[in-house]
């Protein structure tokens, strides 16, 4: 048997399929491992007339390598990763690359990497965003590890990967797990920008009055504006999409409750780890949980049922409007927040990120592509240093702009009792953040007071504590 191709993929549901097809079409040799033959098969039938085979043997597979063999997995994140990798261990060869594809856990990424350097192996943790169509079409993909294990794979990412001005949507980012934290930030970023959407449907729908073809006539105008994104493009369809089964839309028989893989919990969790605050982001993944328990908000409804009184007068021209600047208030403040996670986590973690080479690839093939990308890299191309996007001066006028209007429609949906619990926290995390003086003093005291933790003053240096 000859071992003449180039790449290998252990996982070959669509995701895994759709990545070996665009390998192929670019020129390179693929082949497939999965103990289902059925998934090793839909790749023989779909890729007729490439240079791909899908097998069930990982004998067979290895054999088809060439060397140094680079082999990536796409399997769930967690046991099934480890499992995989013990399964490839007897078969490999000294210098012999392995990819890890799926969201795993930075630390576990870490872990593995250590692992398998005993072992003489190659190891990469490499995010990649883009779903099903991005895999096939051109994802964004985000390799950490080190540098010479990613010479060995680079010119197929960079061959497959989205294209942005001709520039590939995928860099060596880091070291060690550096991949994997800037795929989990991302993802974490992509929670707080959904349920921001989501907060200006219920908005637009529930104050605004708006039908589902008016929602989809918003979100397509907007989609050529400030907010274009992929999220943005994604919700105008959404609306316009007719329920086959009944006369009405399909997104009004979609059950209220939205489910989580774990990558916003763990950016939450590494943030208050570091002292960041994303508190778009953990109400977003608070959200997903509250939705969760439709039994028990279903129960308590009856309980707070109320007249709403004096709700002011709204025109519906006014709310889209307002709205929609919100919604540019918080992307930018979203954004802001995951990338200064970002910046603290380079810095805790020796990772060496480029915050520019990260939005540069993002800006394509990924879930949280936006316009707002473009101008996120020029920032930090013009202030390579910048922790936090709320000090690039290209994002001062449109914060100092828009954050009137959100302001405004958040007071309106207080009145009316719509739930906003992301957009109130965009603004919140923006007035924290632009306040020289926040009443953490007092916190200060309280705990000098009850638990002799010390404070400082604002006249003099160093540490004191007082006898209440």
């Amino acid at each position: 048997m000859s071992s003449t191709y180039d790449f290998g993929m252990i996982g070959l549901g669509v995701m895994g399929r759709n990545f070996l097809l665009n390998i192929a079409d670019h020129g390179f040799s693929a082949a497939g491992l999965d103990l289902d033959q059925e998934k090793a098969d839909a790749l023989d039938e779909e890729s007729e007339g490439k240079a791909v085979k899908g097998t069930t043997n990982t004998a067979e597979f290895i054999a088809l390598l060439r060397r140094p063999r680079r082999i990536m997995l796409l399997v769930p994140a967690g046991k099934a990763v480890d499992s995989a990798i013990e399964a490839l261990l007897p078969h490999l060869d000294n210098g012999d690359l392995i990819i890890d594809g799926g969201n795993s856990h930075f630390e576990d990424t870490n872990r593995r990497q250590e692992y398998l350097k005993m072992k003489g192996l190659q190891f990469l943790g490499v995010g990649v965003s883009g779903g099903a169509e991005g895999a096939r079409k051109g994802p964004s993909i985000m390799p950490g590890g080190n540098v010479e294990a990613y010479q060995l794979v680079g010119p197929i990412l960079e061959a497959v990967s989205a294209k942005v001005n001709g520039d590939p949507c995928v860099a060596h980012l880091g070291s060690g797990s550096a991949g994997h934290y800037v795929k989990m930030v991302h993802n974490g970023i992509e929670y707080g920008l959904m349920q921001l959407i989501a907060e200006a449907y219920d908005i637009l729908k529930t104050i605004g009055g708006l039908s589902n073809e008016e929602l989809h006539q918003v979100f397509s105008l907007w989609n050529k504006g400030a907010l274009e994104s992929f999220l943005i493009e994604i919700t105008a369809d959404i609306f316009a999409k007719r329920d086959p089964e009944s006369d009405g839309f399909l997104v009004d028989q979609i059950l209220d409750k939205a489910k989580q893989k774990g990558t916003g919990k763990w950016t939450s969790q590494s943030a208050m780890d570091l002292g960041i605050g994303i508190p778009t982001i953990d109400a977003a993944v608070t959200m997903r949980g509250i939705s969760a328990l439709k039994m028990e908000r279903k129960q308590t409804a009856p309980h707070y049922i109320r007249a709403i009184e004096e709700t002011p007068e709204v025109h519906k021209e006014q709310v889209i409007y307002q709205v929609g600047e919100a919604l540019h208030f918080a992307f930018i403040t979203t954004y802001a927040q995951g990338m200064h996670l970002l910046a603290e986590a380079s810095e805790e973690y020796g990772y060496g990120l480029n915050l520019e080479t990260v939005a540069k690839i993002w800006r394509g093939g990924c879930i949280i592509r936006a316009e707002l990308l473009e101008i996120m890299r020029q920032a930090y191309q013009e202030q390579p240093a910048l922790r936090n996007l709320l000090l690039a001066p290209v994002f001062h006028e449109p914060l100092l702009h828009s954050q009137q209007a959100a302001r405004a429609i958040l007071k309106t949906a207080i009145d009316f009792g719509v739930p906003t619990m992301a957009l109130s926290s965009a603004l919140a995390y923006f007035d924290a953040f632009r306040n020289p003086r926040l009443p953490l003093n007092l916190v200060q005291a309280q705990r000098d007071y009850f638990g002799s933790h010390t404070y400082e003053r604002v006249d003099k240096e160093g540490v004191f504590h007082t006898e209440w």
